[in-house]
């Protein structure tokens, strides 16, 4: 079964991981958005009682 061997594999798995530990960290970082986030506002909302006509 040669998908047990770790030869032609394990070189494939470090390269990955130095990619995606080494590159996409610092693109991510480095990402600007178009616009800052606004927090909501924080309003009380006024409620009011349901009145069921029927209780």
């Amino acid at each position: 079964m040669p998908q047990l061997l770790p030869t032609p594999w394990f070189g494939t798995l470090l390269f990955a991981w130095v990619v995606f530990l080494g590159l996409f960290p610092k693109k991510v970082m480095t990402h600007t958005f178009p616009h800052e986030p606004v927090s909501p506002k924080t309003q009380k909302l006024e409620k009011t009682p349901w009145n069921w006509p029927w209780a």
